[in-house]
């Protein structure tokens, strides 16, 4: 991994337990001031954030993305917080007071007046904010973190937690404030908190990770996996090891890293390779399983995700279209910058194979097929261009630019024509314009406006009708509108809204239905909830949801199935530094097409189109 969090994992699941200590050291603060605006009290919260680190080491192997440590430590916190409600609620509500020490007691009382005073004076003004100010301004005051810090362990972004931090404190008296710092030195977690948990995972068994270096090329693929596993543990049963204890198959490098004062030599490990890893979130006892792309992905039963081989290159804001049944993903970004690569997908194999560069690098982009060719439409930097490829010449041929310079726009294509709706300039200024592009003629035309202009919603075709769902227009708003657009008579209707207001999310049409997968909200965060939409019957259901939130991703249908892959589990724009997926998921619907061309000039399901 390329985060010292990663480094410092890689050590933990290698069998050193005294590395946890310095995770403990780095965000002990953190959980605590967040325990403490969830159970209203300093000893509960002490509590709460030594369950809470014991429960995160107990579940380190089945931590996906070791580069987001803080957010599923976030999570963890929450549960724990719960689950001690819940249990403190159950309890009753005093001691016996005639079995304790009268003097023991008034000496207390004594003692403790004061500062039962101003915790409650504390406790009553925090109470009058509203929980999401609470729990910035105690992280910020308590926890000692800065608003970058504070975005990322809460999973919102930067402008937001400064603009609830100074909407929180024009609330609050100055008094307070002081007081707050007061009970932060009078309250701290003990000096001794980082080596008593450091001493309590010494009873913790945690399986060793061993690093091979690589495969035999001689070697079977059977007798490769044979290998592999055993390598993790040579007592393990034939019949029950799979899905059991993940390995590194790539080559380690040493790095010193210095946490505190403490220079530290640890392994660094370019990536983890599991066979199965649980995928703990703190939210439920429950595990999920990733699948390794060295196996075959288990066969998909109708109505579930399905985990696929991951993508060769992890990166977000990419799209997709299916050409001769194989899926091709051009371009996104990665944590480098927009991206000119292109991989194709193999269903029938689920296999990745990395094919011919773009000749620019393209990002928040669309694509769409029309009559065997491929159109790569805008990007983040170039908002106006639009590039033919022709994957029987294997040449790129640039086409006339669109009328209206946008990005995050949604397309789509009907009767071989392309359509442009909406997107913005990236200034705050939401465009409304619909440009059609006509390709046997390299020529644009405009069409009526939308009726709400936005960006980040997606553009699906059932029946010659186009469904354009989500998106967000500013200040700071995310969109559950529908509206259905006509090409023929070029008018608008509004539709049911969708239940779930969304941005960035992405579309696909089975059977004439629209599943509308993922995106994210106006707190950034990607979401995993996918919902259907049936035109015909203006109505709306939930579906399971992707085992992965996300948004920016791509998603395509192939053969009634539903393939997804790549994204962010957070809003890119906001997040750079965030790692992009590689993970792929599939869902199938349970139709099976018609292999038959559909009339009226559309496109079939082999020369598909990406609509998000």
């Amino acid at each position: 991994m390329h985060t010292e969090d990663g480094y410092i994992i890689q050590e933990c699941l290698n069998g050193d337990e005294t590395a946890f200590a310095f995770l403990v050291d780095k965000y002990k603060k953190s959980v605590y001031s967040l325990a403490y605006t969830r159970v209203n009290n300093f000893h509960d919260a002490q509590d709460v954030t030594q369950e809470v680190f014991i429960r995160a080491y107990k579940s380190l192997k089945t931590l996906k993305r070791w580069d987001n440590f803080m957010g599923w430590l976030y999570r963890i916190t929450i549960n724990v917080c719960k689950t001690w409600l819940k249990l403190k609620d159950r309890q009753p509500d005093s001691d016996f007071i005639e079995d304790q020490d009268a003097g023991l007691l008034d000496r207390n009382s004594i003692a403790s007046y004061r500062e039962k005073i101003a915790h409650e004076s504390i406790q009553e003004a925090l109470d009058s904010l509203p929980e999401m100010y609470r729990e910035v301004l105690t992280l910020r005051y308590f926890g000692g973190m800065n608003v970058k810090e504070i975005s990322i362990f809460i999973g919102i972004s930067p402008r937001t937690v400064d603009r609830r931090l100074k909407e929180a404190l024009t609330q609050l008296k100055e008094e307070t404030l002081i007081m707050m710092g007061t009970a932060k030195e009078q309250h701290g977690l003990p000096s001794t908190f980082t080596f008593s948990i450091a001493e309590m995972v010494k009873h913790v068994k945690v399986h060793p990770v061993s690093t091979i270096k690589g495969l035999p090329w001689g070697l079977s693929l059977a007798t490769g996996i044979f290998l592999t596993i055993m390598s993790f543990n040579p007592q393990l049963n034939p019949v029950t090891m799979l899905g059991s204890f993940g390995g590194s198959l790539l080559p380690s490098e040493s790095k010193v890293l210095k946490v505190g004062e403490i220079p530290v030599d640890i392994t660094k490990v370019s990536k983890m390779s599991f066979l199965s890893s649980q995928q703990g979130d703190g939210n439920s006892n429950e595990p999920s399983f990733k699948q390794n792309a060295l196996f075959m992905a288990p066969k998909a039963n109708v109505g579930e995700w399905v985990r696929k081989a991951d993508m060769p290159t992890a990166r977000t804001g990419s799209a997709s279209c299916v050409l001769d049944g194989k899926i091709l993903t051009f371009g996104g970004s990665s944590k480098l910058g927009a991206l000119t690569s292109v991989e194709e997908y193999d269903p029938a194999t689920d296999k990745w194979t990395k094919k011919q560069d773009m000749p620019t690098p393209k990002t928040w982009h669309k694509v769409c097929v029309v009559n065997g060719k491929v159109y790569i439409i805008g990007d983040m930097f170039d908002r106006v261009s639009i590039l033919e490829y022709d994957p029987l010449k294997n040449t790129w041929t640039k086409k006339t630019d669109m009328p209206t310079p946008r990005m995050l726009f949604s397309s789509c294509v009907i009767d071989g024509m392309i359509y442009v709706f909406s997107g913005s300039q990236g200034n705050g200024a939401e465009k409304s314009n619909v440009d059609v592009y006509n390709p046997s003629k390299d020529e644009w035309v405009k069409k009526k406006d939308m009726p709400v202009a936005r960006e980040g919603a997606t553009a699906s075709v059932v029946k010659d009708k186009i469904y354009i769902i989500g998106g967000w227009k500013p200040p700071n708003q995310t969109l559950n509108t529908v509206e259905e657009y006509d090409p023929i008579k070029d008018e608008w209707k509004n539709k049911s809204p969708i239940p779930t207001a969304r941005v960035y999310h992405s579309a696909c049409v089975v059977n004439d239905k629209i599943y509308v997968i993922g995106g994210c909200d106006s707190s950034d965060r990607a979401f995993s909830t996918v919902e259907v939409y049936d035109p015909a019957a203006d109505v709306w259901e939930k579906i399971a949801d992707i085992s992965e939130a996300r948004c920016f991703f791509s998603a395509i249908e192939f053969d009634g199935k539903i393939l997804v892959a790549g994204g962010s589990p957070i809003f890119w724009d906001v997040f750079p530094n965030i790692e992009p997926l590689s993970s792929v998921e599939e869902y199938d619907t349970g139709f099976k097409p018609s292999q038959n061309v559909e009339s009226k000039g559309k496109l079939s399901t082999t020369w598909g189109s990406k609509k998000r």
